[in-house]
């Protein structure tokens, strides 16, 4: 790489040991390991980030559905479905 940074930080030594050893066994350095963890991480934030804001936007829509008197109560949804279990039995 052309542009590359040294990232200096506290392991336990243990697990550096043990890390080094399985990065020695698949024949990769501990560099292209830590680059794919970090990869990994990052894409699993957003991913997560990205759903926050769509449940965000949900929740947001739904309480203004709430004030707006559109939809159905608590009361009314658990009635509908206690009836249609009855109709299934």
């Amino acid at each position: 790489m052309a542009n590359e940074i040294i990232f200096t930080l506290k392991i336990e030594p243990q697990l550096l040991a043990d890390f080094m050893a399985e990065a020695d066994f698949m024949n990769r350095s501990a560099s292209q390991i830590i680059n794919d963890f970090m990869r990994e991480f990052i894409q699993i934030q957003r991913e997560a980030h990205s759903y926050d804001e769509f449940l965000k936007q949900k929740v947001e829509a739904s309480r203004a559905s709430m004030h707006a008197e559109i939809g159905h109560s608590n009361e009314d949804v658990e009635v509908f479905f206690a009836n249609r279990r009855a109709e299934n039995r």
